[in-house]
């Protein structure tokens, strides 16, 4: 019988913050199951297996992601919906780099399988970043992408402590966003 108390939802929370405490990699049932105070085995009755495990971290960290772009981009337009976003972005990853892992290393299972939908809720999220530059359709998901991959690749190399050179890391993602905002200004010009 399940520990009285004890939900999937419980399990996701203790498995996401054991992730951002040790890291992605070092995730395990047994350490989740420890932070909650069970063995190992009551977890099973939550969880199906660490995949399963991870899978739900996806979901939560997708979701909350979404969320948190959206709460930042607000009522704000181009340049400062973009500024925003892509800030809110960079402290999500900072504050939750386990959870933001695991998010990107799960997989859809199926056509109803809820990370679907909370995906599309952060694609959305970063579409509402990018709304105000009057971007050609027929490009949007080229700049999507791009917002991603510069997004995700900073972020990530920061928490990695990835960048070594002696400068200002603030600096340089101030640097980063105005570039991308000045291009992203440029797709409304004429030619």
């Amino acid at each position: 019988m399940p520990r009285a108390g004890l939900t999937p939802a419980m399990v996701t929370e203790a498995g996401a913050a054991v992730a951002d405490e040790v890291g992605f990699a070092q995730l395990s049932i047994g350490l989740v199951a420890e932070r909650l105070g069970v063995r190992t085995p009551s977890l099973y009755k939550h969880v199906a297996s660490q995949a399963d495990l991870v899978h739900r971290i996806a979901v939560q960290a997708a979701n909350e992601l979404a969320d948190a772009i959206r709460d930042a981009t607000q009522g704000r337009a181009g340049g400062d919906a973009f500024t925003a976003g892509a800030q809110a972005m960079r402290m999500y990853v900072r504050k939750h780099p386990g959870r933001y892992a695991a998010g990107n290393a799960a997989r859809p299972t199926g056509p109803d399988d809820p990370l679907i939908a909370a995906l599309d809720r952060v694609l959305a999220s970063w579409a509402a970043m990018v709304r105000g530059y009057g971007i050609d359709p027929g490009q949007k998901i080229h700049v999507l992408r791009m917002v991603r991959t510069m997004l995700h690749g900073f972020a990530t190399l920061e928490v990695a402590n990835g960048f070594r050179i002696d400068a200002d890391v603030e600096d340089s993602f101030a640097w980063m966003v105005d570039f991308i905002d000045h291009g992203l200004r440029s797709l409304d010009e004429p030619r």
